[in-house]
């Protein structure tokens, strides 16, 4: 029979489980007769946002809340400015923003102060990226984001630099950036906020895709950490497969394999992927694929 191996730190990271936490203990509200809404999908997980969905907390779309409703904000963070126009149309906030979020806007407001051009290493249309390049307005400092190499050009002409990064970002990218400024910057300060989550997430990529004949990611497509674990699987193993349901799965991925990695995005939760192992075996047990 197959051999099942699930990463030791796949699924939900601290954020996400405090995030779906308050918006499960939210769901009360809407028994006083208020409703509940997330500013956008609390998470990157659709099963997840469908399941929260079903409790009467719903992702804010076409519906215009009213005051005494309550409002979610993500783990991922907005700009200040747009938490204080929610707070002024009497709605209550409820703030499930990830405390490691939280340190980079600490961090990029600490930099400013200090006087650096800042550089936030991370993707331009993020949720968090774009709650935390409000509050490097907020603290009236400068900055650009950095999504790939060709971006750094407007940041050479700068002496003092300061770095932080996305959390979910990769440490690979991360690290070639800030080798790169070393190399012209007279003065950088480097702030490190990726989340430990995310490290020990694509550090257990890095030491069990190698190690498997085929090796399952488990997110949304729509999350960033989740592409970044399977970039990092498919550089390491060819036979590396996003998925965001069991339903995906294809039974010739499975063909005469003993070995199957299994990690999950930080988005994850924890039945899906006991869903995505359970039908591994039902396809490895009915079919005789594996060995």
């Amino acid at each position: 029979m197959v051999e099942i191996i699930v990463a030791p730190n796949a699924g939900f990271c601290f954020g996400v489980k405090r995030a779906v936490k308050l918006a499960e203990e939210s769901s009360h509200i809407t028994g006083q007769g208020a409703r509940v809404f997330t500013l956008g999908p609390i998470i990157h997980n659709p099963q997840e946002v469908g399941r929260l969905k079903s409790m009467g907390v719903k992702p804010l779309e076409d519906e215009e809340p009213h005051e005494g409703d309550a409002i979610i904000i993500r783990s991922h963070g907005i700009p200040p400015d747009r938490e204080r126009e929610l707070r002024s149309k009497g709605l209550q906030v409820i703030d499930a923003t990830c405390p490691y979020v939280k340190a980079v806007h600490d961090a990029v407001c600490k930099l400013a102060e200090e006087g650096y051009f800042i550089v936030l290493v991370g993707e331009k249309n993020h949720p968090e990226v774009i709650g935390t390049l409000g509050y490097l307005k907020e603290c009236k400092g400068e900055g650009v984001v950095v999504e790939s190499m060709d971006d750094l050009e407007p940041v050479l002409k700068h002496e003092k630099v300061g770095v932080v990064s996305q959390t979910t970002q990769s440490e690979k990218f991360f690290k070639e950036v800030v080798g790169e400024l070393a190399l012209w910057a007279k003065e950088l300060k480097v702030i490190n906020t990726i989340c430990n989550a995310t490290s020990v997430r694509q550090e257990d990529v890095y030491q069990l895709a190698p190690q498997v004949d085929v090796m399952i990611i488990i997110g949304g497509k729509n999350s960033g950490n989740t592409r970044r674990l399977y970039n990092i699987a498919r550089s390491l193993n060819e036979n590396s497969y996003h998925i965001e349901t069991p339903e995906e799965l294809k039974s010739e991925w499975f063909e005469g394999v003993k070995r199957v990695g299994i990690t999950a995005g930080a988005s994850t939760p924890s039945w899906i992927i006991e869903s995505v192992r359970s039908k591994i075996e039902e396809i490895c047990r009915e079919l005789s694929y594996c060995s």
